[in-house]
């Protein structure tokens, strides 16, 4: 296959990331299609008395990243008690189990107990009533719960927030047999593929000719353009920027009025709704391969942080049609977010019982 060689940009630009998996418009997109999909429900009615009067799962589904700081506006007396009492709330997120394996379980590389198997697992159960400690460690409250549900169902089914890469000193992908091998001397953890690189220009500009060329990105004065997008980053935000564009949508609410049509059937949950967590992990892990899917990393490039800390960044080589799959997959992913969110709201919440 035809690959586009992905270079490392030679000024030495730092790795960054986005703050939120799928960006806000594919968390907000998700949120819409369960808001369109538990219309008349008694599941709409139990979150309704949850959420503040104008509230919806699509306006509240970027708060968990939102209290990280204040690109979302001033930090309100609610995320602040949270951060507070929350001080690991941003583990809350991912996993980092290889991409290259099939399941999740509760030990091995990549998982903790604050990952978000485990705290998508812990807001369940608060919904649901169940009143063992063990189960909500964090003292999560039932609003806190279902908000935090609203995103961890969106950033679980963003694969690289579950299949995470790890990288050998002869840049290859590998699979540590346990934690301790991720020693960054002869394996590298890439981050959540945040220090896996792409040229930005190079994809933007097969973006364009593969899918059509999209609204012109603001210039933020003073603020030179980074040469890099990081690979955790593309897959946050620029494939929803591309599977936008691909159906010709530019809103949250408009995409999931597309992608619903007329199919208002939501999944049924066989079975207690606490595991359910482990079954969208393992899909995710299952469409991780595709989102690796000819991928390779390139040589290993030392970088020195901000506060002066050595890590390592590879550059990439992609497929050279990789926008258009990629942007498929998540497409395919917002959507059976938005079912799978839908679907486990009304499990915890079903019309009889």
């Amino acid at each position: 296959m035809k690959k586009l060689a992905v270079v490392l940009a030679l000024t030495g630009a730092f790795a960054s990331f986005d703050a939120m998996a799928w960006g806000r418009d594919g968390h907000k997109a998700i949120g819409a299609i369960a808001d369109k999909l538990l219309k008349g429900t008694k599941a709409q009615k139990e979150i309704a008395l949850l959420l503040k009067p104008g509230e919806s799962l699509e306006l509240v589904a970027n708060w968990a990243d939102c209290v990280k700081g204040t690109y979302c506006g001033e930090q309100t007396a609610e995320m602040v008690e949270y951060v507070h009492g929350n001080p690991q709330h941003d583990k809350y997120h991912y996993t980092n189990v290889p991409f290259q394996q099939d399941h999740y379980d509760d030990h091995g590389v990549g998982r903790t107990g604050v990952d978000i198997v485990q705290t998508l697992r812990q807001c369940i159960a608060v919904l649901q009533g169940k009143t063992d400690p063990e189960l909500n460690p964090h003292k999560f409250t039932r609003r806190q719960a279902l908000i935090l549900i609203a995103h961890f169902a969106g950033d679980i089914h963003q694969p690289l927030h579950v299949g995470a890469a790890y990288v050998g000193k002869d840049s290859k992908f590998v699979v540590p047999a346990n934690q301790a091998d991720v020693n960054e001397v002869a394996i590298f953890d890439s981050r959540g593929s945040n220090n896996l690189l792409l040229d930005d220009a190079r994809i933007t500009s097969l973006a364009d000719g593969l899918i059509g060329p999209g609204e012109p990105m603001p210039v933020r004065e003073g603020v030179p353009k980074a040469l890099t997008k990081p690979f955790h980053s593309y897959w946050d935000s620029t494939t929803v920027d591309y599977a936008f564009r691909r159906i010709q949508t530019k809103t949250a609410d408009q995409f999931a009025t597309k992608v619903i049509g007329g199919n208002m059937n939501i999944p049924k949950i066989e079975g207690d709704p606490i595991v359910v967590p482990y079954a969208w992990a393992n899909h995710s892990l299952f469409v991780a391969k595709q989102a690796f899917d000819g991928v390779v990393p390139g040589k290993l490039v030392p970088q020195t942080s901000k506060k002066g800390e050595t890590y390592y960044t590879f550059a990439l080589e992609v497929p050279a049609n990789y926008p258009v799959p990629s942007s498929e997959i998540a497409k395919q992913q917002l959507i059976k977010g938005g079912y799978n969110l839908a679907a486990l709201l009304q499990a915890i919440w079903p019309e009889k019982g």
